[in-house]
């Protein structure tokens, strides 16, 4: 009997078990067959790989003289290969079956009934329903996740989120063992139910197989075959994480846009599922986006995943079904954060789940890539997970005010406050300054760090240009600090008119207020002042001696009193300048007699 096998029944061996029974058949590859696998293999793909260890064992069997092997047709062009998915090589082989007046054995349902239509003889083999070595006996029930690589033992992590604990399996996996195992997760992929083949590109391979994730990866994009199978060892319900009445009521009484936050294995993945699930039973509409489909749900919520490869085309598609809520999940890429806006704008409540280290951190990925003042209407609260549990909760709140650590009036502007739900305490505070968008804490917490971190900044510049480490340096503000230096050192710190402290000032982005340090401080006597023919005139009672002039506590001058306890200043002189507008400004003006 003549045969004509296509790729569905070589990649999953179903067309090596069918000659087992079938000693003495004349089996006719086309050209075209063997080019489409030689493309995936290329390409990377674990299909095509899959179907060159089949095409092998068809060799074995020719060999063993049990079969008869021969090629037929010729080899498809480019774009033949391009356009496998529309059927260019499918017709290609089922013509190889047509002229040759054999039977063309298949597993695609399509590829049969085109046959059948064209009068071309057609064997249909069923997939196969069970495979010999499965991925699972690296399982145990509290395994999370399995690593695979050739000639290595199996490495596992153990242990729910929080305590896991990484473990590595005695017995190694031989690369023939390795590629068997990929062999059967892509037929698996392909014919199991609730399974699929999520990606297959150059390199890499996911899939899913019921509630496992599975990640094979070759050269050139890994640098060796590798395995990687992910599965949630619980399920939990919302019930199980305790959440605070409030937090629920919360959740409960609207549309929001929610974000889940935390690193890798943190839990993420169980508590949305916990969630999607909770708002299902209160009569909600709830879709998923995830790319892979790896979410654990039940039946009445739709998972679906990029159309054609976009997650906009998805986005357009839960606009139509009217979806309450939409589980985003794994938002990596600039577009996701864009969909995610955009349904959530469109009145779509939105369940995003983000990567990252700390709960500011997800709402921070939303700054410059949508403008910063819709972020409030986009996010309203920020879920932040840790070892299994709902660590942190923050919320968001947009206003007009002056930022906290600024004084002034006019630097009022639009402010987005973060808050945590719990103490209804700002934690931090989003705006624009100048050209950038800062997030800066406000928390007491976060605030001791910043002021101890200013704190030093300023007394080891002002130590370095004064020479001296007696200086004290306190924070009276977010940018404001008192710095008390010893009496001598103060003109110098101030500078000709306050022009070092003004550039010290701009260095530091801070504003500096000097005092004398207390150990300098000696006793003082207010100053009897004349003003006569343009000479300010400052009696001290103490002829002949060395004199220090301070202004409101501040030194200004150092000199010599004459023979009759005056010290006279010119009005022309700077100093003189500034001492007459001190004086009529109504400071005070005192002396210290010097040692």
């Amino acid at each position: 009997m003549d045969y004509v096998p296509d790729t569905s029944v070589i990649i999953d061996g179903r067309f090596s078990a069918f000659l087992a029974k079938h000693h003495g058949s004349h089996v006719i590859l086309a050209e075209a067959l063997v080019a489409e696998i030689e493309h995936q293999a290329n390409e990377g793909r674990s299909i095509g790989f899959a179907a060159i260890h089949q095409l092998k064992a068809l060799r074995d069997l020719h060999d063993q003289e049990k079969i008869f092997l021969d090629f037929y047709g010729k080899r498809p062009n480019e774009w033949q290969i391009e356009r496998a998915k529309s059927g260019e090589i499918d017709e290609m082989i089922r013509q190889c079956a047509a002229e040759n007046n054999a039977t063309l054995v298949t597993g695609d349902v399509v590829q049969k009934e085109i046959a059948e239509i064209k009068g071309i003889s057609v064997k249909y083999i069923e997939p196969p329903e069970t495979k010999i070595r499965n991925i699972e006996e690296f399982f145990t029930p509290l395994t999370s996740s399995v690593h695979l690589k050739p000639d290595m033992g199996a490495v596992v992590k153990v242990g729910p989120p929080g305590s896991v604990k990484l473990e590595k399996l005695e017995n190694s996996v031989t690369r023939d063992e390795l590629e068997n195992i990929a062999s059967n997760l892509v037929t698996r992929g392909q014919f199991e139910d609730e399974s699929f083949v999520e990606l297959d590109m150059h390199g890499a391979t996911v899939i899913q197989i019921r509630n496992m994730r599975i990640v094979i990866t070759r050269p050139p994009f890994s640098d060796d075959l590798e395995i990687t199978a992910v599965r949630p060892i619980v399920k939990l319900s919302i019930e199980d994480y305790k959440i605070d009445d409030n937090l629920l009521q919360r959740i409960e009484s609207g549309v929001h846009g929610i974000l889940i936050a935390g690193s890798p294995g943190a839990g993420k993945s169980t508590f949305v599922q916990a969630l999607a699930e909770f708002i299902s039973g209160k009569g909600k509409i709830v879709k998923t986006m995830e790319k892979p489909r790896d979410l654990e749900l039940i039946r009445e919520i739709t998972q679906y995943s990029s159309l054609e490869g976009s997650m906009e085309k998805t986005g357009d598609i839960l606009l139509l079904v009217r979806a309450d809520y939409t589980v985003f999940d794994e938002m990596r890429v600039t577009s996701d954060f864009l969909v995610y806006a955009d349904l959530r704008l469109a009145g779509v409540g939105m369940m995003g789940v983000v990567h990252a280290t700390r709960a500011i951190d997800a709402l921070q990925r939303f700054i410059g890539r949508v403008e910063l003042g819709l972020i409030p209407q986009i996010i309203d609260t920020i879920l932040y997970i840790s070892a299994g549990r709902i660590d942190t909760v923050l919320t968001t709140e947009y206003v007009v005010k002056v930022p906290a650590g600024m004084n002034q009036e006019d630097l009022a502007r639009p402010v987005i406050i973060v808050k945590d739900f719990y103490e209804q305490k700002a934690r931090y505070e989003i705006y624009s300054f100048g050209e950038q968008v800062v997030v800066v804490p406000v928390d007491a917490e976060e605030d001791e760090e910043a002021a101890k971190f200013n704190t030093d900044r300023i007394k080891e510049e002002i130590s370095s240009f004064l020479g001296t480490r007696n200086v004290d340096v306190s924070m009276l503000g977010r940018k404001r600090a008192l710095v008390k230096v010893s009496e001598d050192n103060i003109p110098r710190l101030i500078g000709r008119k306050g022009s070092t402290i003004s550039e010290l000032e701009k260095k530091l982005n801070v504003r500096l207020e000097v005092e004398p340090s207390s150990s300098t401080i000696q006793s003082r006597n207010r100053a009897e002042i004349e003003i006569k023919n343009r000479v300010i005139h400052i009696f001290v009672d103490s002829p002949n001696r060395n004199v220090k002039l301070y202004v409101d506590g501040i030194l200004i001058l150092q000199a010599k009193s004459s023979s009759k306890g005056v010290i006279r200043i010119k009005m022309i002189s700077d100093t003189g300048q500034e001492l007459y507008r001190a004086i009529k400004g109504g400071k005070v003006v005192e002396y210290m007699l010097a040692d």
